[in-house]
């Protein structure tokens, strides 16, 4: 299968010095599609002539093309998500880690994270990926309800989640994350209690919860359409999100991000840079990229994307420019879901002005001249942004 489509120039790339540099590589492989993901990914049916080794291939000549379009800044985090990172196998993804050293100096403390499904990740996958250099893994648990999994299309055991998160710390990684999501139809207060602590019994020192999202074209949006599942209750999300809250606190997990809990030192730092002013390029079929004021992402078909770099192209499909408006939005947005708040000193004086307005409210506080969302605050952050924005 041939998808040729001609590579959109990218504008002059000015890195913002001082502030920390990410490479996010995506796989886009995956044996079958859950129902509910929205994201750049294939199964092997939906590929006429990608496999991995030729998606490697391809991805070793965008490394290259973006050292020498950066001048080759030092990275401070590595991200390989998708997709299914661990479809690769340990082999390959000890390869990719490879790719990116051979074009780009790693920071001595550099954080490398690859996420992982349960289904493909087995002990020689974590002992060749902690043996490449591998410092984080990221699993996909969702839940140990087998009503959940189903409605969800995930295709893992409830309990090889934990049992995988077990042998990635027992292959020496400091680093483990479980992702969660709650708020799927059909799902109990008991099922998601069931999962937190599950997830906080195997020890790993990072959770991430998200609620449920129903993204049009997927099939749970389909079936919500036909009415064969209820969509998502606004106050049942909102009850489920402080049980989680509740109880990964109780077990020592702190919210370092409206969706994010850790020990401390487990944040991930790769994602800490998407929230909090760093830069980074995005690799691989359909990776968004930002560095300076220019953002761009790639072709999402991985034959496209393969085609382009045979060019010996960049593989971008668009960008956009982001004025000092568009910037400053961003960073009320994103600074205002950290723990760490919003400082003072960003928003201008109309903002402050409501910024007040909603401490008055009780949905922020405001403390060592930044302003930090309450617990009812963080159920309505989007609101508060648009709020503060006016």
């Amino acid at each position: 299968m041939t998808l040729r489509e001609e590579a959109v120039a990218l504008p002059e790339l000015r890195p913002v010095p001082g502030r920390p540099f990410g490479v996010y590589i995506h796989v886009p492989f995956c044996i079958t599609r859950c129902g509910y993901c929205d994201f750049n990914t294939y199964t092997p049916a939906e590929l006429g002539g990608v496999n991995p080794d030729a998606w490697l291939a391809a991805l070793r000549t965008e490394l290259q093309l973006a050292a020498e379009r950066l001048a080759g800044p030092t990275v401070d985090t590595v991200f390989v998500g998708g997709g299914t990172p661990s479809l690769l196998g340990g082999a390959r993804v000890a390869s990719l880690l490879d790719m990116v050293r051979e074009h780009f100096a790693l920071a001595p403390d550099a954080e490398i994270t690859t996420e992982a499904n349960p289904e493909s990740a087995w002990p020689d996958f974590f002992d060749a990926a902690r043996a490449a250099g591998y410092t984080r893994v990221s699993l996909g648990m969702q839940s140990v309800s087998p009503t959940v999994l189903g409605v969800l299309d995930r295709i893992h055991t409830p309990n090889r989640s934990a049992a995988a998160a077990r042998e990635a710390l027992d292959a020496g990684f400091e680093h483990v994350s479980l992702d969660l999501i709650y708020g799927t139809p059909g799902e109990s207060d008991d099922d998601l209690l069931r999962s937190l602590d599950t997830a906080v019994e195997t020890g790993v020192d990072h959770v991430s919860a998200y609620a449920l999202v129903v993204e049009e074209g997927t099939a749970l949006a389909r079936r919500v359409r036909r009415g064969e599942l209820a969509a998502p209750d606004d106050d049942v999300l909102a009850h489920r999100y402080e049980l989680v809250d509740a109880r990964l606190s109780e077990a020592g997990l702190t919210w370092y991000e409206v969706s994010n809990w850790s020990r401390p030192g487990g944040e991930c730092r790769h994602n800490l840079g998407y929230w909090d002013g760093g830069q980074w390029w995005g690799a691989g079929p359909g990776a968004h990229g930002h560095v300076g004021a220019v953002r761009w992402w790639n072709v999402k078909h991985p034959n496209a994307y393969a085609e382009m770099l045979a060019r010996a192209a960049l593989p971008v499909g668009g960008f956009e420019l982001l004025d000092p408006d568009a910037l400053h939005t961003e960073v009320v947005l994103l600074k205002t879901r950290l723990r760490q708040g919003l400082p003072h000193d960003v928003l201008n004086p109309a903002e402050r002005r409501r910024a007040e307005g909603a401490v008055a409210d009780g949905l922020l506080v405001s403390a060592d001249d930044r302003f930090v969302l309450t617990p009812r605050g963080r159920l309505l952050a989007d609101a508060v942004v648009r709020t503060v924005l006016g």
